[in-house]
């Protein structure tokens, strides 16, 4: 009684009267009245099932009431009906009642889904005897796997029937339980797939395995409960079996009996409903005035309904009615019978409206913590969205906070995480007191995956403020996969407190190697393990750290930094294992990008510029430059003269491996800059820049130099002995030697015009006309000698002339005699028809036509007439020619003979256009012709 009475009272559910539907006409709202006699009902599939007793038409009928309202029924016994189970799962039900006087109860078992007649289908009907004395029954269950009935009476016997129960021949029936106390309530309980039947009687309460063979029991209790007391709670409550006797109602498992409470009165009417009980109990005659009842005086004969919420100890609704003939459960809603005909709907109200309730309730009571717990389990209870909740948690932790129960407060924040604005919480507790709290409300953030970049800082100040060293390693060290926070806010706020170990843990564990090597190389300056890390990277990581941190790296440990690079360069792995799919073959870097880094390290610079050459001979050019520039300081240097020696040979040797053609202006500037002669003299030689070279002698006064020069190059450039000789010619020492020399060279090839030898001489106050002398006889007789020639030439030329020209006239005024007497082709007799021409031959007609290409062209002739028509043809289109005359004339040794020979082509005569030909011939007459003169004027010089 105690116990029932603390339980705090809310009106959840709204009580309205059930009224007739709204006609046509408009007419509607009176109180819906169902049929008089109604003795049992149920509910399920979508209505609500009554069963009356013999009505004034003499049959005894089923209805159904849809949620229409629109009544309808059957005729199911002649009698009465005494018992209804409609199935939830199936549109199954099962009737008890009676066709004649006495005790005969029958089970009929109908299919509501199938017709016979218009009625329902009634696949079954036995008689309800235990053995063979009649006797009444008293409850009704049924399993809704249609395998299970039972059925108890006022004997005390249950009866079992197993299989099918909608068919006769696939069911079994047996007497289950016999006893001497009548069985008021039945219920299967199905867990997994075990199967029990719980079984009361006024007396005891027993439970039956009807999974296992021979069905054990197991009696639960030694008192029970009165007819419709009892009922099977649904899985909120574990599936229990709920006894309502006059003192307490007990909750029971299959194999022992649970919790019980405190409600007492005299039990009527007992049922479950969505986390409900329900009980109807008759009302005590000295009840007081309460705010659910209104305030007129309780009379003995009312009966209370009272629905209980068990999990979170408080009364749902609690209300009074005039003789409830039963309440059924159907569309979401309670239906309440009352014997007057009249149905009373209790509607659940909505779960915001609940917490409104319990919120008033709260502000009536001051906040009290445990109403607070109240409205949260009775907001889980009935499922109330995450909103609702973490607004309840708010208001609970403000309370707390308010109360100065900061360690409590704190813990309902955190219930608010992912709803609650975080920046509301944090900025109760950033007081230096209140630090723990923070951390533990900012930790939850974190593992919720929630925080920001801010929450982190946050977080970590926190830890480094209350120098937790263990739980901030505990938050650092998380595995990959529970890293709740931003990673890089982390590494810099630990960095900034000076927490470099942790800092450098985090960045190397979640690969931030830019935030590693920063640290490493500028707070920790370690600069060994940071080379040996870049060393473990990826190759494209590693290439770009080397850039950005090679330098640095160079000046602390230089040989280290040295032999990665090379490795970089070269053929480059991740050490220590890290090698991926895409790095089984090594990758280089380009070695000219990675000069820079050896800035003040000249010695690691060749050193690493050697081994680049000898192992990559593909280097980039720049490897090349900076190695020549490297060794010609180093040579330009050195006081050695041994090392000196060994220097300029490696300089040479590099100039002469053939990688400086592309680049040869650079190289050529670089040996200059450093006065590196042999360097200089060979790119002179390989770019054949012979008058550099002899300058460079010049330059130095070397004169066997220069003449070695002119005799080595002077055969591809001419020019260098006119040079050599106006050289010599501007010494005012005694170069007597070296002239001569000159001027015999000149004299062979030919180079320059006697009277332009003379006056180059003519500047040099030492050079005497004995040294000349033997050039200029030798160059008189020389051209003595060619005058001689040519005019015997051209006395030839003219005596050929004159002759040509004489048979030419001969041909033209005379007659020509054919005397040949032999075919030129065959060498046979000539004979008729024959083919003669001017230059002589004779030929067969036959032989003639056989051999000849053309009629005007003799075939013996032929060939060399082509040849001189080509060669006339070949200076005709020479005519023209002015580039190639010029080019000609400027190299070659004897200016006159081009001019001539281009004279004799008939380059600088005019051309003559004949546009009228003379009368009664053809061009390709006179042209023909004119050939055939030629020849025969060639055939007879030759």
């Amino acid at each position: 009684m105690a116990a029932y009475l603390q339980w705090r009272r809310f009106v959840f559910f709204d009580r309205e009267t059930v009224k007739e539907p709204c006609g046509l006409d408009g007419a509607g709202g009176k109180p819906f009245a169902l049929p008089p006699g109604i003795a049992v009902c149920d509910s399920g599939r979508g209505s609500l099932v009554f069963g009356d007793i013999l009505s004034g038409a003499g049959r005894c009928q089923i209805w159904f009431l849809p949620r229409s309202l629109q009544l309808s029924s059957f005729q199911a016994y002649k009698l009465r009906v005494t018992h209804l189970y409609q199935l939830k799962q199936h549109s199954i039900l099962v009737s008890v009642g009676e066709d004649e006087e006495g005790i005969n109860p029958l089970v009929k078992v109908w299919n509501l889904e199938k017709r016979d007649g218009g009625n329902p289908l009634c696949t079954r009907i036995f008689p309800a005897i235990p053995g063979n004395k009649p006797t009444v029954v008293s409850c009704l269950t049924v399993h809704e796997n249609l395998n299970f009935m039972a059925i108890g009476f006022a004997d005390g016997s249950v009866l079992l029937t197993k299989g099918d129960i909608t068919r006769d021949r696939h069911s079994k029936t047996q007497i289950l339980h016999e006893g001497s106390y009548p069985v008021t309530g039945l219920a299967f309980r199905q867990s997994a797939k075990t199967t029990h039947l719980f079984v009361v009687t006024t007396e005891n309460i027993q439970s039956y395995m009807l999974s296992v063979k021979d069905y054990p029991h197991l009696e639960l209790d030694t008192h029970g409960c009165g007819l419709r007391c009892s009922s099977l709670s649904d899985p909120s409550q574990d599936l229990q079996f709920i006894v309502a006797g006059n003192e307490c109602v007990y909750l029971y498992q299959p194999d022992e009996r649970g919790p019980c409470f405190a409600f007492e009165g005299q039990k009527l009417i007992v049922h479950w409903y969505r986390g409900y009980l329900i009980i109807v109990s008759k009302d005590r005659k000295t009840s007081p005035k309460s705010e659910f009842a209104g305030n007129e005086a309780q009379n003995s004969d009312k009966q209370v309904l009272n629905i209980y919420d068990l999990c979170n100890k408080f009364i749902a609704y609690s209300s009074i009615f005039d003789d409830i003939v039963d309440v059924l459960a159907e569309w979401g809603s309670l239906y309440v019978l009352t014997r007057d005909g009249k149905i009373h709907v209790l509607q659940e109200k909505d779960t915001q409206t609940k917490l409104e309730a319990c919120k008033s309730a709260f502000l009536l009571m001051l906040f009290r913590k445990n109403l607070f717990e109240m409205a949260i389990n009775l907001a889980k209870s009935h499922h109330l969205d995450s909103d609702g909740l973490s607004e309840i948690f708010r208001q609970y932790g403000d309370h707390l906070y308010n109360k100065g129960n900061h360690d409590g407060a704190i813990q309902q924040y955190i219930r608010t995480i992912g709803k609650l604005e975080p920046s509301y919480v944090i900025r109760k507790f950033l007081d230096a007191q209140r630090i723990h709290n923070l951390t533990a409300y900012l930790q939850m953030l974190h593992l919720q995956s929630l925080a920001n970049a801010d929450h982190t800082t946050l977080l970590l100040n926190c830890y480094t403020k209350l120098k937790d060293s263990s739980k901030l390693e505990e938050f650092i060290k998380t595995s990959e996969s529970e890293v709740h926070f931003d990673v890089e806010t982390a590494i810099k706020v630990l960095r900034q407190a000076g927490y470099y170990s942790h800092a450098v843990y985090l960045a190397e564990k979640h690969e931030h190697h830019e935030w590693y090597l920063k640290i490493q190389l500028e707070d920790i300056k370690n600069y060994q393990e940071a080379l040996h890390y870049i060393g473990k990277l990826p190759f494209e990581q590693a290439e770009s750290n080397m850039k950005r941190y090679g330098k640095i790296l160079m000046h602390h440990v230089p040989n280290e930094t040295t032999e990665l690079l090379k490795i970089l360069c070269t053929d480059y792995r991740p050490s220590g294992g890290n090698e991926g799919p895409g790095m089984l073959e090594g990758k280089k870097a380009n070695s000219e990008e990675f000069i820079p880094v050896f800035a003040n390290n000249s010695r690691e610079l060749k050193a690493f510029l050697e081994h680049m050459t000898e192992v990559e001979a593909d280097s980039p050019q720049g490897v090349y430059d900076t190695l020549l520039e490297l060794r010609l300081q180093n040579w330009a240097h050195e006081q050695d003269e041994q090392i000196k020696e060994k220097l300029r040979n490696e300089a040479l040797t590099l100039l002469k491996s053939g990688r400086f053609k592309t680049v040869f202006d650079k190289a050529l500037v670089l040996c200059q800059m450093h006065n590196f002669k042999d360097g200089v003299l060979y790119l002179y030689e390989q770019g054949k820049l012979f008058q550099q070279i002899m300058h460079y002698h010049m330059q130095n006064e070397q004169y066997k130099k220069v003449i070695e020069v002119c005799e080595l190059y002077g055969d591809q450039e001419a020019c260098l002995w006119e040079q050599a000789l106006g050289y010599f010619a501007r010494k005012e020492e005694n170069c007597k030697e070296y002239i001569a020399a000159v001027l015999k060279h000149i004299e062979n090839k030919n180079l320059m015009p006697p009277l332009l030898v003379v006056q180059t001489l003519a500047h040099n106050s030492t050079a005497t006309l004995s040294v000349i002398k033997d050039y200029l006889v030798n160059k008189l007789q020389k051209q003595s000698r060619q005058i001689e020639q040519d005019e015997q030439r051209i006395q030839k030329y003219q005596e050929e002339t004159t002759r040509i020209r004489l048979e030419i006239e001969e041909l033209k005024a005379s007659p020509k005699i054919f005397q040949k007497t032999k075919c030129s082709i065959c060498t046979s007799a000539l004979e008729l028809p024959s083919v003669h021409f001017l230059c002589g031959h004779s030929f067969h007609q036959h032989c003639f036509e056989s051999y000849s290409e053309s009629d005007s062209e003799c075939p013996t002739c032929m060939p060399e007439n082509r040849k001189v028509m080509d060669m006339i043809r070949a200076q005709e289109q020479k005519r023209d020619l002015h580039d190639q005359f010029q080019h000609q004339l400027k190299c070659s040794n004897d200016g006159f003979s081009v001019v001539a020979d281009y004279f004799g082509r008939g380059v600088f005569n005019k051309l003559t256009l004949i546009t009228d030909l003379p009368s009664g011939k053809t061009a390709t007459t006179i042209e023909a012709g004119l050939q055939r003169e030629l020849l025969i004027h060639t055939k007879r010089s030759t």
